[in-house]
């Protein structure tokens, strides 16, 4: 059976990666009001976990930035302690978990879209608060699948 909404098949959920990095995670406060703020973008959390990466994880995972002016910085930061990922689901969950975040750089972010989670929370650059999957890929599963990544308390999964 199909399910039905309002008279239209309803939509197809999508997944996402959703990263909270260190410097949100750090702060209970600041972890609250991003776990808030999923659930009232309408997501659905299909599973969240605390990570602690080692540098080599975070050099694998950001492995296409290595040329990259700020990798060292950013592999850095991100293991600099326990990071928080979701995988998210909604329909079309990439582009609204992007756009709810905003852009990458802080003071952009700020100016172009000053209700986004970067504006509200983000710090630097490097520092921004959040990562997501800029598409269609494995790294919900890379990341919480992957036995090298140590988990950290507690783990949720709604079947």
């Amino acid at each position: 059976t199909m399910l039905q909404s309002t008279g239209r098949l309803s939509k197809a959920l999508q997944l996402t990666l959703a990263v909270i990095k260190p410097d949100a995670v750090a702060h209970p406060l600041m972890s609250e009001a991003l776990h808030q703020t999923i659930l009232d973008n309408k997501f659905v959390i299909v599973r969240c976990k605390d990570l602690v990466w080692r540098r080599q994880d975070s050099e694998k995972f950001y492995a296409e930035h290595s040329e990259r002016f700020f990798y060292q910085r950013l592999v850095e930061f991100m293991s600099s302690g326990p990071m928080r990922a979701y995988v998210l689901a909604r329909d079309d969950a990439i582009r609204h978990w992007r756009d709810l975040m905003g852009p990458t750089k802080v003071f952009r972010a700020r100016y172009t879209s000053p209700a986004c989670i970067r504006a509200r929370f983000g710090l630097t650059d490097t520092r921004n608060t959040t990562h997501g999957s800029g598409q269609k890929c494995s790294e919900p599963l890379i990341v919480l699948n992957d036995e090298t990544l140590d988990p950290v308390g507690s783990e949720t999964e709604l079947a």
